[in-house]
């Protein structure tokens, strides 16, 4: 039996995914709850601990020590000092996350971007297992990503690195929510997708796809264009093909960078339809170098919406190891 946990936490703006884990690495318990951010910074610190209480309530032998946690969260951070610079989705700003964890539970925290812990969760326990290079892709309501590279997690100088939304792949395209013109998640994700739908129906067009939304223009989302393009819808079709072939090229660019082993595709978007499968392959089959391109796998995702707090747990095993 093992002698210690620890918890994987992923914070996000809408819900809190909690994964208690044995010093072997096996998973015990789990749990998703509600994030309540309106409510204040104290308030979602209270209901992380929570969480955790939940977990452990449900392990076997619950008396055992917890010994670290690991938090994701959206950045931009400082995981030296276990600090969240901005968080939009949570109205934070320059909070110590990890001092005020800290002080509540007298057990190590760690920090970490939470697109870096889900690439890492899907490399030690997802589709990555193995992969000594590997790049992990997220494509739903924006494009996050995160490098595993010489087999350990890279974060940059900054913990900046991995923002592969925001690579640039259409100078003069549609404007990011970071503020550049043309960035991959402007293009590919389900938010440019549903953008693009918009504009169509708007002109006229893409009636399958107003239909697939209940006829309800507000409703129009990348679910709705892929079922329209699933019944062979010409306009939903378009739509698909084109954020493929934005994405395609970004995952090219960065199978030339890095000559990764594997490349990880996830999120909602790649769960669309074999349409947006085709269409990177065709991107990187034409654009990445042949050295590359022989060495490098398109896989999907294998651990879905839990890939953040199962890569927390990672980080946190990483960092205080099995008991001697």
């Amino acid at each position: 039996m093992s002698d210690f946990y620890v918890a994987g936490v992923d914070l996000g703006g809408t819900k809190i995914y909690t994964v208690l884990a044995a010093s072997n690495g096996e998973v015990l318990a789990e749990i998703k709850i509600p994030t309540e951010a309106e409510k204040g910074p104290q308030h979602v610190i209270t209901r992380i601990l929570e969480s955790v209480a939940l977990v452990k309530r449900e392990a076997p032998l619950a008396s055992r020590r917890l010994r670290a946690l690991a938090l994701g969260a959206p950045g931009p951070l400082d995981t030296s000092r276990g600090i969240i610079h901005f968080a939009p989705n949570l109205n934070w700003q320059d909070l110590p996350i990890r001092e005020i964890l800290e002080g509540k539970t007298g057990i190590r925290v760690l920090l970490d971007n939470d697109a870096n812990l889900a690439a890492l969760g899907e490399h030690v326990y997802g589709a990555g297992r193995g992969a000594e290079n590997m790049v992990y892709i997220t494509v739903s309501t924006g494009v996050g990503g995160g490098f595993i590279l010489g087999g350990r997690l890279y974060r940059g100088s900054s913990d900046g690195a991995g923002e592969v939304g925001h690579m640039t792949v259409l100078p003069g395209g549609p404007l990011c929510s970071c503020g550049n013109c043309g960035c991959l998640e402007a293009l590919a994700s389900g938010t440019a997708i549903a953008r693009e739908a918009r504009q169509r129906v708007a002109g006229g067009g893409g009636r399958e796809i107003l239909a697939a939304a209940g006829g309800d223009f507000g409703r129009i989302s990348a679910v709705s264009v892929a079922a329209a393009a699933a019944g062979g819808d010409p306009v939903a079709v378009s739509i698909i093909e084109e954020a493929a072939r934005f994405l395609g090229i970004g995952v090219a660019n960065l199978v030339n960078l890095l000559n990764p082993s594997l490349v990880v595709l996830g999120g909602g978007v790649m769960k669309t339809g074999e349409l947006i499968w085709e269409g990177v392959r065709r991107e990187v089959g034409a654009r990445a170098l042949e050295t590359a391109r022989a060495r490098v796998r398109l896989v999907p995702a294998e651990l879905g919406g839990r890939a953040g707090a199962i890569g927390a747990v990672a980080l946190a095993l990483q960092a205080v190891g099995p008991l001697e």
